[in-house]
């Protein structure tokens, strides 16, 4: 689950970015497409992980949902999940006959990514706080593994928000 919000919805929405991603000479319709394709493979990768970690909890017959990470993981797949059925919205207007402007429905398409994205964040962060991964990762790592998904978690902040926020006229 690490693998697919840390990097495939870190790469969906940095596709946008004209200097953030490797897809920078692709059509705007080819990065929607890859988009698609980056939140589907989060969605597939998130499921599989949930199937997993239910099963062996399941299996060790240990009670669910008793940690902050584990209550902020299902707050995120459940944000992830209304957050794609939007972008089917933004996808597809005309078959579900949505009455928004298109432009208005990409900015709160992008405003709710953007709080998705950053809760996923929380949750990868709440993470390092559990007992596992404080007894496994110790000293210096421990630290550069909390600090490194606030990094990009920066930069799509800066992104939607340049991208989106109404910028002012300067006039002299």
């Amino acid at each position: 689950m690490s693998v697919a919000y840390c990097l495939c919805m870190t790469e969906g929405v940095l596709l946008f970015s004209a200097e953030g991603s490797p897809f920078c000479f692709v059509s705007r319709k080819g990065k929607v497409r890859l988009h698609w394709f980056c939140q589907a493979l989060v969605l597939i990768a998130a499921a599989t992980g949930l199937g997993f970690m239910v099963a062996s909890k399941n299996v060790s017959e240990l009670p669910h949902l008793l940690t902050w990470h584990s209550v902020l993981g299902v707050c995120t797949l459940a944000a992830t999940v209304l957050q794609a059925a939007c972008g089917v919205g933004l996808l597809f207007p005309k078959l579900l006959r949505l009455s928004s402007p298109p432009l208005r429905l990409k900015l709160y398409h992008a405003t709710c990514g953007l709080v998705v994205y950053l809760l996923a964040t929380v949750t990868v962060v709440s993470a390092m706080f559990s007992d596992w991964f404080q007894a496994t990762v110790k000293g210096l790592a421990w630290w550069a593994f909390l600090l490194l998904p606030l990094f990009p978690a920066l930069v799509v902040m800066n992104q939607i928000t340049n991208a989106y926020l109404p910028r002012k006229k300067i006039t002299s």
